[in-house]
């Protein structure tokens, strides 16, 4: 053995952390990799056979997949039958022991089908759901507009009417009979309850603004209901007043002219004798 041989037998060896002394292997070098073997089986649905080339380490899940179109049948309606014994779908065909030529059967599974079509359900009613809710979400979205709105006339002394304070809050009590119609789980029920506790809040501001805009005008009712003809009695009684003080004085009046003496200054008419004087 020359020295270059043993060289290169060296070169060949390395030794790991551990210790072990394993064949040194060329990063550079490209890893060859093994392709699984292809095989071809034989599935029967009904009276026809369908041949069917697929990997053997494959599942019968993605065999299922392959023989929806030929067969017709959903993948998940399948039941997949291998030495008379029902398949799984994440099973593997070669641990299964599947090889090239297999037979195989395939038929409509009732029970997998009724669930699918439970999920499906399932699944539209969740959407339906959603989508209701976020219209939901937008009226109200709405209706918070105005009730800013109400609330900054009303806090600046501003008056609004009562029909329309009334309509929001029906508007409102309506978005949330239509939230109490809607049964669902997961994040699509707390997307429910948050709804309902924003229409709450905006309900319960709604009752204080009713409140408030209606306290003014029942305290002005109140003042023109026990103090506000006070004022025009009295007026009343100073308007008679100097009328009765008239009707006295003119009394005082007539009962001196008569218990008082004649004036000195009136004059008075006599009557003088009419004489006839006739010449004698």
């Amino acid at each position: 053995m020359n020295e270059n041989s043993v060289t290169g037998a060296v070169n060949e060896w390395e030794v790991r952390p551990g210790g072990m002394l394993v064949q040194k292997r060329d990063p550079d070098a490209e890893p060859t990799r093994i392709l699984p073997p292809t095989i071809r089986v034989r599935v029967k649905y009904g009276s026809v056979y369908h041949e069917m080339n697929i990997s053997a380490q494959a599942t019968f899940g993605e065999l299922k997949k392959m023989l929806s179109g030929p067969t017709g049948l959903h993948h998940e309606d399948q039941k997949l039958m291998y030495k008379d014994k029902a398949r799984d779908s994440k099973s593997y065909l070669d641990v299964a022991g599947v090889k090239d030529q297999s037979k195989m059967v395939v038929m409509e599974d009732p029970l997998s089908q009724e669930r699918r079509f439970l999920e499906m359900r399932k699944n539209a009613k969740m959407e339906k759901a959603v989508k209701l809710i976020s219209d939901i979400s937008f009226e109200v979205d709405r209706l918070a507009g105005q009730v800013s709105a109400f609330e900054s006339v009303i806090s600046k002394g501003g008056k609004v009417a009562e029909k329309t304070l009334l309509n929001v809050i029906e508007l409102l009590m309506n978005q949330l009979l239509k939230l109490d119609g809607i049964t669902v789980d997961g994040d699509v029920k707390l997307q429910r309850k948050i709804q309902v506790n924003r229409i709450q809040q905006y309900v319960e501001t709604m009752d204080a603004l009713k409140l408030r805009n209606s306290t003014p005008s029942s305290n002005v009712e109140a003042n023109q209901t026990h103090g506000g003809t006070q004022p025009q009695s009295k007026r009343t009684a100073h308007k008679r007043q100097p009328s009765s003080n008239a009707v006295a004085s003119s009394e005082w009046e007539i009962f001196d002219s008569l218990a008082a003496p004649p004036s000195s200054t009136t004059t008075t008419n006599t009557t003088h004798p009419m004489f006839n004087w006739d010449l004698i």
